[in-house]
Order: C-alpha cells, then structure tokens, then sequence
C-alpha cells in the first residue's frame, strides 16, 4: 500500500511539474516582466548582437526609469547564440527556464528563424530587430522592425532607377545565405521591371569567400556602372580591398543594411568606403531630435555610435512597451502564451514613432515605413 501511495504521489508530482512548465502558466512576480533577447556577442558577427543587446538594454531602462510598462518594471536578459540556430535555440530555452514572457530576437534570420519555430510551439511573442529574411515573421506571433529581404531589393531597384544611379549594374552575392540571395531574387525582379540592364550575376558561397579576383573580373569586363553588394560587410570589406587593387574603378557601390559595419571593418582603409551607397533605416548624424537625443544616451552609455542593429533593437523595446500598453496587461504573472494573444492584437493597431522610422504593423508581422538611403562620406552616414 506504501509504495502505491508513493506511486500516486510521485505521479502527481510529475504532473504538477508539466503543468508548471507548459505555456499556459502563470510564473514571475506581479510586477516585473521578463524579457529575453536573443543574438551573437561572440564571434564574427558580434558586431550587431552587442548592437541589439545594447540597443534594447538603454530602451529598457529609460522605460524602467520612467514607471515601467503599466507599473511592471522590465528585466531584460539577453543571451549569447554565437550566430549558431542550434545555440539560438538553448539561449530561448534558458531564457523559458528564467521566466521570459516575451522574445526581443534573435539578431540574424538564420537564428531567428530557427527559435521562431519553437516559440511557435509554446505561443511566445516573438519580435526580431534585424532577423530580415521572409521564414522570420511565417508564424503569426513573430513580428518584425526591419525590412525584409525581399522589401530591401525591391527598394534597392527602384532607387537606382529612380535616381538615375546606373542603367548598367553587377550584382555580387552569396546564394548560400538567405539574406543575401533573398535580396538578390527580388532585386533582379525589380530591376527588369524599372529598365536596369542586369549585367553580371557574380555568387560566391560560406566556404568560398575570401578571393573574389574571379568575381571581379567579370564585373570589370561587363562594363557595369555600379555594382550591387546585398550582403554583410565583411565580405563587402574584401571586395573594396580586392576591387581596388585589381583596378575596378569607375563603379559606383551600393547595398542594404548588411553594410553597416562595413568603416570600422576597413579599419586603415576606410578610404575605401568614400561613396558607397546603402538603403538603411537609421542614420547616426539625422537631425531629427529623436536621433540625436538616442544618440547622445547611447555614446553615454556604451562610449560608441550606435548602428542600424542598435536603433532597430531600441525600436523594438518600444514597440513591446506600446503594444503591452496597448493590450492593457498589468500583470507579470500572465501566462506567456495569453501575453501574446493580447500583444499580436495590439501590435496591428499601435503606431511607434521610432529612430528608424514612425512605424505600423500588419498582422502578417511586417513593419510598414519609409526606407532611407545612405551613403557613405569622410567615414559616416549621410542622407542621400
């Protein structure tokens, strides 16, 4: 009779335990809201996650410091994933085990698109700042503050176009990344459409980029007029240096978000990014007094300028103020998953008039604002 009695209780012990850690739940304190954010602070591409963690982290307290959100003060932890979908997915799963009720993140669209899937399955609002490829915003409790890759070739086209850039243009991508062949698809789309003669489609792959002189080549011999980069800056870094050894000169440069890094990655050669062009939501020296006043506190804080992945991170901590604002939630002890049914609602009726734009959302998860070209002069952003 004894070890059935244990039997049962044991049982019942499990079953307390399930119930516990299921998404329903109700965890935390009243009064405080844990946020988890998501992002790489380590390795190659520790350049935008310290951005992001930086960026939400000086929103969150100037929120703390003025009340909270709706008297709940935020906790925001922030967890490294090394740019790796598998390491993204264990920092979500410590961030569940800490008591987040909601997911600024991940930073990259491969990381992002990997934990999407799984607070899918628990029903956690999800919102990324940078994560720009389409799989980013499938599930209906993902959302995004950038653009996505489609938007930016879109865009990237009909800028050129419209602003008599190049009628002649090379294009130079990775098709092993889905944010640099995203881009390209829609950018080739959009190019036929606006009159641009496509006059080199030059790839590379993950394993194969450091020697771009083959690249090169073809886009000196097809007589471009400019030359198209949708990817990050490392590589487009390598390909100014190799470009202008090899004598590739007489081109103008364009590319989207992934750009931004791209002077402090020169380092000496800095020189080499005087006239490069790109589509980017945030601009460090805009004039507005939003931009300037987030400027200012973010230099304070992390003696540094803040870039894109930082302002759109900042956004983001807003727009999950607005939207729990908006739903009216003043309990942290709400379950992450009734969180979230009330955040999805709000988020397609709120308006955040942030440092990359005044933006709404759709239900499908995408941000509607204006895109702002850049281009690079004497070692900083400048609006076109």
């Amino acid at each position: 009779m004894k070890k059935r009695m244990l039997s049962v209780a044991m049982t019942l012990v499990m079953a307390a335990g399930v119930l516990a850690g299921c998404g329903n739940s109700k965890t935390g304190s009243k009064d405080e809201l844990v946020v988890g954010g998501i992002g790489p602070v380590s390795g190659d591409a520790a350049i935008y996650g310290e951005a992001v963690k930086n960026g939400a982290t000086l929103a969150f307290d100037e929120i703390n410091a003025a009340g909270g959100i709706n008297g709940m003060k935020v906790t925001f932890n922030f967890q490294d994933d090394e740019c790796d979908n598998e390491k993204a997915v264990n920092a979500y799963n410590a961030l569940k085990d800490k008591g987040a009720k909601v997911i600024l993140g991940a930073t990259t669209s491969g990381c992002t698109i990997a934990v999407a899937e799984k607070t899918a399955e628990d029903n956690m609002f999800q919102i990324t700042p940078s994560g720009s490829a389409v799989e980013c915003v499938a599930n209906d409790n993902a959302f995004r503050v950038c653009f996505n890759d489609p938007n930016q070739g879109a865009a990237s086209a009909q800028y050129i176009a419209q602003n008599g850039l190049a009628k002649k243009v090379a294009v130079i991508y990775d098709s092993s990344d889905v944010y640099s062949s995203g881009i390209f698809d829609k950018f080739v789309a959009e190019a036929d459409a606006q009159g641009l003669e496509i006059v080199a489609k030059e790839a590379f792959t993950s394993d194969a980029k450091t020697d771009f002189s083959v690249q090169l080549q073809k886009v000196k011999e097809s007589g471009a007029e400019l030359v198209f980069l949708p990817i990050y800056y490392q590589e487009a870094a390598l390909i100014l240096a190799q470009a202008d050894k090899a004598g590739v000169d007489n081109v103008a440069w364009f590319g989207c978000d992934g750009l931004d890094g791209l002077v402090n990655q020169l380092g000496d050669d800095a020189a080499l990014a005087e006239g490069v062009m790109l589509l980017t939501p945030f601009a460090a020296d805009a004039e507005d007094e939003l931009t300037k006043k987030f400027v200012e506190a973010y230099e304070a804080k992390y003696n540094s300028t803040p870039n894109q992945f930082a302002a759109d991170a900042y956004d983001a901590a807003y727009a999950i103020k607005a939207a729990i604002e908006k739903a009216g939630v003043n309990d942290g002890t709400i379950s992450a998953s009734d969180l979230c049914e009330k955040i999805k609602a709000a988020m397609v009726e709120i308006t955040v008039d942030g440092v990359t734009g005044s933006m709404t959302w759709t239900a499908d998860g995408e941000p509607t604002k204006d895109p702002k070209a850049m281009v690079i002069k004497d070692g900083a952003y400048k609006a076109l």
